[in-house]
């Protein structure tokens, strides 16, 4: 029975896609530095929350840059060169940072890190969809995501005795497992963007599919919801480490603390497939965000670890429901030739969040208290849930448009092309999002 679900839930997918599984692993299990970088600004280096929210802050800021172009140069370029120049940038500027002193140079480096760093996410999440089928994405993306979390967790738990010997190595570790994730995508990995590709009339190509994007307001109202729901997310790298510290937590028990997070994903996430499947992505997204909304509301409330602990289980569940149908969504409402380019719009919206949620997280929390940060929080959850729930209509209709044109074999088999500039009918934004 065991045998059987395992096959079932990791059989069939292509060796590609478990060399980026392998790399995503890797990448995470050295990921020491953005899970203690608020700690190790306002603990080590002395400096206040606020500066050390600008800094979380550039360091998506920098991002928001880093998905632009790494989106255009995974069309432009190809997956593979795009990632091999992310990785190893990203590498040289955590070095860079873990030796930077003054306010300043961590602040700029910060910035530069983001944007190497988030330019590998757009072409890596092109990669993946380019060589896992439909009927399979959601199962490829839960088990990335288990990597993802499997990797946290131990970065989590590492890092935290790592940072009692010295903050210094968590920046050594975290450049390395970046490397060695660039040479295996060196080593292991064949450029797989696609050539010749149909795009359905209006739907962008390789030249001007950013435009495209910009103007596909189903899309856009997708990535907003998102955006929303990853401000509340992000507080758990930003503001939550600092509450935990002002309780009178350890370095330590935020590591253990915060691994519960990757810990439940590591032995659930496997089984939300099953969980989720037959319901609509849209009621998914919806639920999976309410849920991470009520955990964070009820930080609001903890004052010893282990309720912060129940805390953080709880907003995990929503965000197990949440990750894979989200993945997928994108996926479907991307056409193939411009896959980049929509992976690194989506990013942005997390780079925007990466920079405006810690920066408000410590406004909100130095001007109106703790409190009101988590209440805050909650709230915002709720709207994004109602965004998703109404939207949702709109991209399982955009979604089909998108899946028929893919089958057309040749663009000159399908409708006569547009203008210049002008996106078709079957295309073109709808007036709402329902």
């Amino acid at each position: 029975m065991v045998r059987g679900w395992l096959r079932e839930t990791t059989g069939g997918l292509p060796r590609t896609f478990w060399y980026l599984w392998c790399g995503t692993l890797v990448n995470r299990l050295g990921g020491f530095v953005l899970i203690f970088l608020t700690v190790y600004l306002t603990k080590e280096r002395g400096f206040s929350d606020i500066q050390a929210g600008l800094v979380v802050g550039l360091w998506s800021a920098g991002g928001g840059i880093g998905t632009m172009v790494g989106g255009i140069l995974a069309d432009r370029w190809g997956r593979r060169p795009t990632l091999l120049i992310a990785h190893v940038g990203g590498a040289s500027m955590m070095l860079l940072l873990g030796f930077s002193r003054p306010f300043a140079m961590i602040a700029g480096v910060a910035f530069a890190l983001g944007t190497f760093a988030e330019a590998a996410r757009p072409a890596f999440a092109a990669m993946m969809v380019d060589v896992v089928p439909d009927r399979d994405r959601v199962r490829a993306f839960s088990l990335n995501y288990w990597a993802i979390n499997l990797g946290f967790a131990s970065a989590a738990i590492l890092g935290g005795f790592a940072a009692h010997l010295d903050y210094l190595l968590l920046f050594v570790l975290d450049a390395s497992a970046t490397l060695v994730t660039a040479a295996i995508v060196f080593v292991k990995i064949k450029e797989t963007r696609p050539t010749g590709a149909h795009v359905p009339s209006g739907a962008g190509s390789g030249r001007g599919g950013l435009g495209m994007v910009l103007r596909d307001r189903v899309f856009l109202i997708f990535t907003g919801a998102n955006l929303l729901g990853a401000m509340v997310f992000l507080q758990h790298v930003s503001m939550l480490p600092i509450a935990m510290s002002d309780d009178g937590l350890s370095s330590s028990t935020f590591g253990w603390v915060i691994a519960l997070n990757g810990l439940l994903i590591v032995l659930g996430q496997l089984f939300i497939p099953k969980l989720i499947a037959g319901h609509g992505r849209a009621r998914v997204l919806a639920v999976g965000t309410i849920v991470q909304g009520v955990g964070f509301g009820l930080t609001a409330l903890a004052g010893s670890a282990w309720l912060y602990a129940m805390t953080v289980l709880i907003w995990t569940v929503g965000e197990m429901v949440y990750s894979p149908a989200n993945a997928a969504t994108i996926a479907d409402l991307a056409p193939a030739s411009v896959r980049g380019r929509y992976q690194g719009v989506f990013a942005l919206s997390w780079s925007i969040a990466g920079f405006t949620a810690p920066v408000a997280g410590g406004f909100v929390r130095d001007l109106l208290g703790n409190s009101a940060l988590w209440i805050g929080c909650a709230l915002i959850a709720f709207v994004a849930a109602a965004i998703n729930l109404s939207a949702g209509p709109a991209r399982e209709r955009r979604a089909a448009v998108i899946a028929a044109a893919a089958r057309v074999p040749s663009p000159r088999a399908a409708v006569a092309p547009a203008p210049p500039g002008v996106i078709s009918d079957t295309l073109a934004p709808t007036s709402s999002a329902s």
